[in-house]
Formats: structure tokens, sequence, C-alpha cells
């Protein structure tokens, strides 16, 4: 066990009474206990993997409104996921940036009846999305903005215009909107960075991934996934975030297997594709778009390569899930709808990835009629036990708000703080512009350019922390050739955010595994350096390795082979 996990252990050891114990680590359960510990309660909040490490891993990285929900009629959560994409706009701007979209548009008049089908309960696919209904909804967009506008206003363009500047585009166009909503970078550095926030500011609050709550008796213990080591506590309120599994928890924390289902989950999957010519294609822009099933689907610009998505699958259970190989044809034949000139197939994937979507459980047919919206159900008992559904990842801080209010009314508890003007992590005291806090970094700590815009793009100004513990280490080595992380900052990552295993380095402390920078050679010395951070044996670093190339392979498409002169190996195998 780590210093900083034996820490936390004995921490709770030594008092496990708790106000509130929050279950599940993903980011509505993390918004949740920043907001309660900015509250002044004590609160516990138990994972039973990582952080961010299910269905909060695997989102196709928006931060938006909401454009479709509008017909669906749900127009309070268009307005509140255009506030809170505001919000974070402003509070995280070293990971939420400004995303301009463009809409092509094959005719002028379909769709106007999508809403009226869906206030009469139709639950079939929508009709595809004509001009005047898109003009429609992004005047809408246009107007719930309209008093503290960030992002510019909408614009049409007709055929002749958008093939100037999307020439790569279907010649089936009649015209295109372009509009601007914010994408995600890194949403798993987010989360950690809500837990930083909130471990700094209540110190007596505390966090544990790898770890579950079970019932003991009368009561509850904590048990530690990597030692079976168990504790007692005490919480007077359960939080359940467990997203996907919500039902799942509701049976094992308080035994009600009769109970209905409250959630009725859906498979989401993305791929990350290397196509110099589909990036170029893209102008910068996303391309939001209709599959010829009525799904709408994306395509954008991501760390130099593309992103697109995404499958709408329900589910019989929650599990462990994967990009199909039916999945990734789905997706690879959706883009060949709006780019039907380009050259690109399954040999561009470098990375894949999948997650099942906790929504309410809904008999909609079609998976895209499901609400996005969010509320919670009180489960009485001796611990009463508040269930948390449904959500989207831009709304998690105004579920976790509502969540929390609940949490305070029953244990009698008023608020003391507002969350919505809060910056997160590194985005406190974050200057205007990114180019004034890297020249700052060049400056203190004298490293070039480019390591400076990673560090100030990954960690905002809490990068001068980083770089702090880079110079004591007197260690600027460079992962790779083609890496602007060093070999130090792996070092405090391992020892300063809770890591367990090797793939919590890889796959959501870092961008290594998504980016496609990953190979053998790679993941050996990142084995080496957290091993000497956590203490590992070289048994357990053999185990990690070969537990993290496993899942890479079995889980994301992944296959490493030796490198060759550094260069990375983008073999791509079906799963």
């Amino acid at each position: 066990m780590s210093a900083e996990r034996q820490t936390i252990w004995d921490r709770i050891a030594r008092d496990g009474a708790f106000d509130a114990v929050i279950v599940g680590g993903g980011i509505n359960g993390i918004g949740v206990y920043r907001d309660l510990a900015l509250q002044g309660l004590k609160v516990l909040l138990i994972e039973k993997n990582d952080f961010c490490s299910g269905c909060s891993a695997a989102p196709s990285r928006m931060i938006h409104g909401g454009l479709r929900y509008l017909e669906n009629g749900e127009f309070d959560l268009v307005r509140e996921s255009l506030r809170e994409r505001d919000a974070l706009l402003v509070n995280a701007p070293h990971l939420v940036h400004p995303l301009p979209t463009v809409i092509p548009i094959t005719s002028y008049l379909s769709g106007l009846l999508n809403s009226a089908a869906s206030f009469l309960g139709v639950s079939g696919k929508p009709a595809n999305r004509g001009a005047l209904p898109i003009k429609l909804g992004l005047t809408l967009y246009d107007w719930v903005t309209r008093k503290r506008r960030l992002l510019p206003k909408h614009r049409f363009d007709g055929a002749s215009a958008t093939r100037i500047r999307w020439p790569k585009l279907t010649n089936a166009i009649r015209c295109s909107a372009t509009y601007h909503d914010a994408w995600i970078s890194q949403p798993e550095r987010l989360g950690l960075e809500l837990l930083k926030d909130a471990v700094e500011r209540a110190p007596d609050c505390a966090v544990l991934n790898y770890a579950c709550l079970k019932p003991e008796g009368n009561g509850y213990c904590v048990e530690d996934g990597l030692t079976g080591q168990a504790l007692p506590v005490a919480p007077k309120i359960i939080v359940n975030a467990t997203g996907a599994w919500l039902d799942d928890a509701i049976d094992e924390l308080s035994g009600n297997t009769g109970h209905d289902a409250l959630v009725s989950g859906t498979k989401g999957s993305h791929l990350v594709l290397d196509n110099a010519e589909l990036e170029a294609a893209l102008g910068g822009h996303m391309v939001y778009f209709e599959n010829s099933d009525g799904r709408v689907c994306i395509v954008f610009p991501f760390f130099g390569k593309v992103l697109a998505g995404s499958t709408d699958i329900r589910v019989a259970s929650a599990r462990r899930v994967r990009c199909e190989p039916e999945e990734e044809a789905y997706i690879l034949d959706s883009l060949r709808l709006v780019f039907p000139d380009l050259a690109f197939g399954a040999e561009d994937i470098v990375f894949s990835y999948s997650g099942i979507r906790p929504l309410p459980k809904s008999d909609h047919d079609f998976t895209g009629r499901i609400s996005r919206g969010h509320f919670t159900q009180r489960l009485e008992g001796a611990v009463p036990q508040i269930c948390m559904i449904g959500g989207k990842w831009t709304t998690f801080r105004a579920f976790a708000e509502q969540t929390t209010d609940e949490v305070l009314a029953a244990l009698g508890h008023t608020r003391k703080t507002g969350t919505l003007e809060l910056p997160i992590g590194g985005g406190r005291n974050f200057p205007q512009a990114a180019a004034i806090l890297e020249r700052d970094l060049v400056s203190s700590f004298g490293i070039d350019q480019k390591r400076a815009a990673y560090c100030a793009a990954t960690y905002g100004t809490a990068a001068r922390e980083v770089l702090a513990f880079c110079q004591a280490r007197d260690d600027d080595t460079r992962l790779g050739a083609t890496s602007e992380i060093t070999e130090a900052e792996i070092a405090w990552l391992a020892s300063s955010e809770w890591v367990v295993t090797l793939a919590d380095i890889v796959l959501r402390r870092t961008t290594l595994a998504i980016r496609g920078q990953l190979s053998l050679e790679l993941v050996d010395r990142l084995a080496e350096i957290v091993a000497a951070e956590l203490g590992w044996s070289v048994e357990d670093m053999a185990r990690q390795r070969r537990t993290l190339i496993d899942e890479l392979e079995t889980y994301h498409g992944v296959s490493l082979e030796a490198p060759q002169n550094e260069e990375i190996s983008r073999s791509r195998i079906c799963v």
C-alpha cells in the first residue's frame, strides 16, 4: 500500500463516522463529494475501481447544450446544459475549450414534426432534420445565452459557400449551419482536479479508490480491494452515484433485490483515427450529422487526430464494454456519408473506447428519445440512500448541487457556498490567454515553449506545482521524441494522484493511450518509474505490465508491438 493510500486508510481507522458516504467515483459522485465537502460536512467517497474509469471516461468529450434535446421537448435541460457549458468554459479553461461546429443539411423542411411526435409519445426515430427546424433550435440556443454570451452566434451558409470552406463534404448538402459548443480535452483530469480541490479545502474528508462499501451487521464497512482489509464506517446517509451499476448497488447496499429498476443503460462507442486528410477536411470544426438510422453522430479534431462516434445500443445489464467490430463499421460508415471521397478505414484507428450511459429506465424504441435529464430518488432504511439517476457530463455540477441540497436538508444543514462560479483546479487564477501562462512557465522554470504549452493545457495554473516537483528532481527527461511528458512528471502523478495501477497512469492521468503514443518500451519505462514511487516488487511490475497490455488489447483495440527507433506502434486488432 502506498504512503498516500495508507494515510487515508489510517484516517478512516481512527474515526469511521461520516455525515455522508458517496458510493461511486465517477463525475457525478465526485461532484457531490466536492459540494458536500465545501458545505463543511465530513464525507467519504468510495470507488470500486479508479476514479472516472467507467462511463465518465467514455464520453464524446463534448460539453454542450444538447441541441437535439429540443426535439424531445427538454427545454429546461437545454437551458441548464448551456449554463453549465458556459460555467465550465470559465471555471476550467485549460481543459474545456470552444468547439466550432458545422451541421451539413440536406433538406429544408424535414423534421418539423419531430418535437410534436415526442410530445405525442411517439418513440420511433425522428425524421431527417432540415434547415428550418435546425434554424429554430439554434435561434433558441442564442436566445438562452443572450445575457452572458461567451460564444459567437450561429450562422447559415448556402451550398456553394459551404463547399468552399469544407470542400470534402458530401455534394448532397443544400446548406450548412455553424454554431459553437465546447469540448473537454481530458475529462478524467477534471474529475481528479475536483477531488484535489475538495481534499485541499476539507482535510477531514477522504477519498478511496479500489475499495467498496459493504453491509456488515447493522452497519457498513469499507473493504480495501487491494488487501481485503475492512474497516467499520458509520454514515448518516449514503449517496448512490454508481451510474449504470445503480440497481446492482441498491441490491448490495440494502438487500432490496425486489425493487423496480431505475436505470436503463445504452452503450456508446467511439474511435480515434490517425488520418491527416480527414483531420484537414474538418477545418478545425466538429461535424455534427445524422446517420442513415436517424442517430446523431459527431467527428472533430482531437490532439492531432480525429475522434468519431457514437453508437447508442441498449444493454441488458451493467458491465465492462468495448467497441465491437459492428460498431466500428457503423461509425466508419457514418463518416463515409459526410466524407464520401476520403480514404480511411480500420487501419487508421489508434484507439477505441466504450461506456454505458446511465439513462433513466425507458421504453422508447429509439434510444435517442430517452431523456438525458437527471433526478434523485430516496430509499428509506436505517441509513437512507439517495440514488442519482441519469445525467450527462456537461451537467454534473448541477446534478451534484441538486443532490447536495437534498442531503443537506436530510441532515438538517444549510448551504454555505455555491459552486457555479467556483474555479476548478488549474482553472484558478487562469490568465485571459493561455499564452500568458506559457510565457510565465518558460521564464520561471527554464523549459521550452512546447513543454510549457503542454503543461498549461494539461494542468492549468497547477502546472507550477508539477514543474516545481520536476525541478526538485532535476529531471526533464522526456518519455520519447514525440512526447512532452517527462519521467519526473510521471513520478509526480504516481505519488500525488491516488495511482494504484499502471493503467491509472496510461489511461486516466495522461493521454498516452488515447493519442496512440504507446510502445512496449514506453510501457516498461513507465512501470519502472511508478514502481519506484509506489514500492512495487519485480513481480508487481510484471503483473501490472501484463494487465495493462491485456486491457489495452481487450477494451481499446490497441496491440503493442516492439518499437523501432521510438516510432509509435499503431497495429490494430479487431476485438
